[in-house]
């Protein structure tokens, strides 16, 4: 069996600051195996958005792509959780990156189906 693959959980999360009954809202996620993969997905993303935001959060996002991430990486790399945020008209936009353990997943490869799987046949069109 394969043994854990270390690596980050990155996620995205943007909360409207003027209503306070509404809960953060789960934007993206993804996977990386190395602490350069994980903070370049945040960089590609604010890279990205940047031309769009006002001034002072595309100023909070350049101040990270050129002095923050460096410290981001140097976290990442002592296994520490980073949180990266900016706020744009209102609404504030949350990157995490938390050191987590990847699980191998079972494969069926070679693996004999249960005796049920040959019960279903396929749905005949009229």
């Amino acid at each position: 069996m394969d043994k854990p693959t270390r690596g980050y959980w990155c996620e995205c999360w943007t909360e409207n600051l003027g209503e306070t009954t509404e809960k953060p809202t789960f934007r993206a996620s993804f996977d990386a195996y190395s602490a350069p993969q994980a903070d370049r997905w945040v960089a590609v993303a604010l890279r990205t958005i940047s031309p769009a935001l006002d001034s002072d959060a595309s100023d909070e996002a350049w101040a990270w792509l050129h002095d923050g991430r460096s410290e981001t990486r140097r976290a990442l790399l002592r296994q520490e959780p980073c949180t990266v945020t900016i706020t744009h008209a209102g609404t504030r936009i949350t990157w995490t990156i938390r050191p987590v353990l990847f699980l191998p997943l079972a494969h069926r490869q070679g693996a004999e189906l249960p005796a049920c799987a040959h019960d279903f046949k396929p749905h005949a069109t009229d």
